[in-house]
């Protein structure tokens, strides 16, 4: 059996994007390397270095032995340390490396930061080839910037001085990791006279390009056809204004001017309903929120009901947000086209969605429709998206809901929104990771008419940019902004199920499959111990699964399908304090968090899914503590247990110490659920009131309206099968009948009517807090 051929691997990806390696040392249980690697870090960074053993194998995938997660944070200034890394306290091999940390010299770096995440600083190359006499044949040069925005890039020559691109190709790169510039030209034609043969050889030339004149252009190759030619421009991001996104974890502008309009419409609402004598100052407005669960077109048709029981209470005008997700985001994108709809009677949407719901939807599947299909996907592929499923559903969604082609996106809400004549729509979404279960890796992303973001970075884009070309906060490629239609495929996606999801549905539990999903993490001491420093993150040893787990792995994780959209945050870089960030620990939830150069090694597409498949809430955006949620009106639509989501909400908020009331419901309450409860928690600062209105048919089934009791013949509409497993009302029904449609309208509607003082007397609760 031969020694092994160890070799290091060193990888700092927030000092450059290649990885770097000692040279193999073979036959040897002891190998000695002595070789030096130089990193230039920002220290404002947060930079963990990964090393990584390997047993060189020349037949076979190289084998695994260590790999060590240091952060330089923690090394001294100035001084020489020796470390040793072990993969286990009982374990003889080691890794020996020594450290030196020193100021670089050279100007400073000018960066933006929020605290959580980091913008470096940025430059621009620009390559132009000069001809000097025309090409008798088409030529291509291939240019690449390794973890730039555009990567690779190819320059045709063509015949009669013909050059593609004609303008400038353009280069977006971090200034200060290490980048370089490397060309192909063109292969040029050698004869070898002793064999009557050509040859083709290629030149590559390598450019430092921190090594070019800022500003100046520069001649890097000369052939004898053409010159090529760069220039070096600084793109400075010294201040968040320069970027093209919102960088701040605060509400944005156009929020902020909303709210101050909304506060008008809910005061004088408020003063009607409780016949106050004076009119409410601005800090006595409680501001209240509807959220909803999902649930296909049941939620959808039951959300319309909630809200006509709202508004025949007077109460609609007291609502300053809505979130949604599933099925209700089809109410919300409905009624949102009316700039006036919550000033207006209801009924002609209602009208129009009963059409909708209880409509043939047969022809979806039609031969005109597919080609239909197919010619929007071809379109939206040409617009520069990646194309899924997940916009084939929103497709079909959009035929389900509509009698033709639905032109609204978005941001074409802010209409609705002008006057705060409507409350504000937040739509909501969660990110995931392949390979990664959704509970161990989702990140919650909110949509309104005004942006698109990730709560826990604090980095939004505006709507009308969601799905654009971003590298590190700069808009480098605008795309047209989605229809609503492709949106929708993603909010309330039931694709993007995968089996340790439905495992959890079955058994309750996914903690069984945890142990095949979860990256294997341990945290170690260096050797010596180094003195504890603020902010630092503990030194870790990281285990690849094996073949078996990866196989598992894959095969429980994997989502049929997922909506894919430009990732926003590429290029970004975390702070060396984000732990400790307080916006950033609210939505500190998955396994990669501690991990930043996993968190952060972007994708160019983010992956997002319906959700549902976390939690089936829509609350999350509503309790960021900016937004001062006083009262939630919690409408449950589900198609199964109404207080699976509620526990789930409260387990989540209360590891994350967010504050939500406690939900005290015994397992008889669960069997036999009232209309409405309400859960308060006067201790707990910033604890909004819950009022839950679960959609059970209680009190309905005798009663017609508040305190009017059905006659015999009344008896039969008030019984709807809501729970069984034949139930017309199932998650997967595309279709009603006119019948079951306003059994549904009608039910929704009246239990909120009937539980109008229990709803009042929370109001009156929340504008008494806020007097104190």
């Amino acid at each position: 059996v031969s020694q092994a051929d160890c070799y290091v691997s060193l990888w700092l990806p927030t000092a450059t994007c290649e990885r770097s390696r000692t040279k193999t040392v073979r036959n040897s249980d002891s190998p000695v390397w002595n070789e030096t690697f130089y990193f230039r870090i920002q220290s404002q960074v947060k930079n963990v270095l990964e090393l990584t053993v390997y047993d060189e194998d020349f037949a076979t995938p190289d084998d695994h032995l260590l790999c060590a997660l240091f952060d330089t944070a923690k090394l001294p200034l100035d001084r020489t340390v020796v470390l040793s890394f072990k993969p286990g306290p009982n374990d003889k091999e080691e890794l020996e490396v020594e450290f030196k940390l020193e100021v670089a010299p050279g100007p400073h770096e000018m960066i933006a930061s929020n605290g959580v995440l980091v913008c470096r600083e940025l430059c621009c190359l620009e390559v132009e080839v000069a001809e000097k006499t025309k090409q008798k044949s088409k030529k291509e040069l291939s240019l690449t910037v390794k973890g730039s925005f555009e990567g690779t890039r190819d320059i045709v020559l063509g015949p009669n001085g013909v050059v593609s691109p004609s303008c400038p190709t353009e280069f977006h790169y971090i200034k200060y990791a290490e980048p370089t510039l490397d060309v192909m030209l063109p292969k040029k034609r050698h004869y070898h006279p002793w064999s009557c043969r050509y040859s083709k050889e290629t030149g590559s030339p390598v450019v430092m390009l921190n090594s070019l004149p800022v500003g100046r252009k520069t001649t890097i190759a000369e052939e004898k056809r053409f010159d090529l030619n760069v220039t070096a421009k600084a793109c400075n991001c010294s201040c968040h204004q320069d970027l093209d996104m919102r960088f701040g974890f605060n509400l944005c502008s156009e929020e902020m001017a909303f709210l101050g309009k909304r506060k008008r419409y809910v005061a004088s609402a408020l003063k009607n309903v409780f016949h106050l004598p004076h009119d409410l100052q601005d800090r006595e407005v409680p501001v209240v929120a509807i959220i909803t669960t999902g649930g296909g077109l049941k939620s959808m048709t039951g959300l319309y009901g909630s809200l006509m029981g709202l508004k025949k209470l007077n109460l609609l005008d007291c609502i300053t947000y809505i979130s949604g997700l599933s099925g209700t985001t089809w109410t919300m994108a409905n009624l949102y086209r009316d700039a006036y709809w919550s000033q207006k009677d209801l009924d002609s949407h209602i009208g129009e969605a009963r059409k909708q719901a209880t409509k043939c939807k047969m022809s979806c599947f039609s031969m005109d429709r597919m080609k239909y299909y197919n010619k929007q996907l071809c379109q939206r592929k040409e617009e520069g998206y990646r194309t899924s499923f997940i916009d084939l559903w929103g497709l079909m969604i959009e035929y389900l809901l509509n009698d033709g082609k639905d032109p609204h996106k978005l941001s074409e809400q802010q209409e609705a929104l002008c006057d705060g004549q409507n409350p504000l729509p937040i739509y909501v979404s969660v990110c995931v990771r392949d390979s990664y279960s959704t509970n161990d890796f989702k990140e919650w992303v909110e949509f309104t008419p005004y942006e698109v973001g990730l709560l826990k970075y604090g980095a939004f884009v505006r709507t009308e940019h969601f799905g654009s070309e971003f590298f590190m906060g700069r808009l480098l490629k605008k795309l047209p902004e989605s229809r609503i239609c492709y949106l929708q495929g993603m909010w309330s996606s039931i694709f993007s199920v995968n089996l340790l999801q439905i495992w959890g549905l079955s058994h309750s539990s996914e903690d069984f499959w945890r142990r095949w999903t979860q990256d294997k993490i341990d945290e170690v001491d260096e050797d010596p111990v180094l003195p504890t420093r603020p902010h630092e993150l503990r030194t870790r040893v990281y285990t690849p699964p094996g073949a078996l787990s990866s196989a598992l792995r894959g095969a429980l994780t994997d989502r049929f399908s997922v909506a894919q959209h430009h990732n926003f945050l590429k290029g970004y870089q975390l702070h060396k304090n984000y732990m400790e960030n307080e916006h950033f620990c609210r939505w500190k939830d998955t396994v990669l968090d501690s991990c930043p150069n996993q968190l952060m090694q972007n994708p160019d597409q983010l992956g997002m899914i319906d959700a549902g498949f976390f939690i089936n809430t829509s609350s999350a955006p509503l309790l960021r503590p900016q937004r001062e949620v006083d009262v939630i009106i919690y409408l449950s639509y589900t198609t199964g247990s109404h207080t699976l989501s509620l526990d789930k909400a409260c387990k989540y908020y209360s590891e994350q110490k967010i504050p939500f009331p406690t939900i005290s419901l015994t397992d008889e309450d669960k069997k036999n659920l009232k209309e409405c409860y309400i859960f308060q928690d006067s201790d707990l600062p910033g604890c909004p009131i819950v009022i839950f209105l679960p959609l059970v048919n209680d009190t309905f089934q005798e009663y017609k309206a508040p305190g009017v009791k059905r006659c015999c013949s009344e008896m039969e509409e008030g019984q709807l099968d809501l729970t069984s497993s034949y139930s017309p009302y199932c998650m997967f029904s595309v279709r009603y009948t006119d019948e079951n449609y306003r059994k549904l309208l009608n039910l929704s509607e009246y239990n909120i009517l009937n539980n109008s003082q229990m709803i009042m007397q929370a109001l009156q609760t929340a504008m008494q807090r806020r007097r104190q």
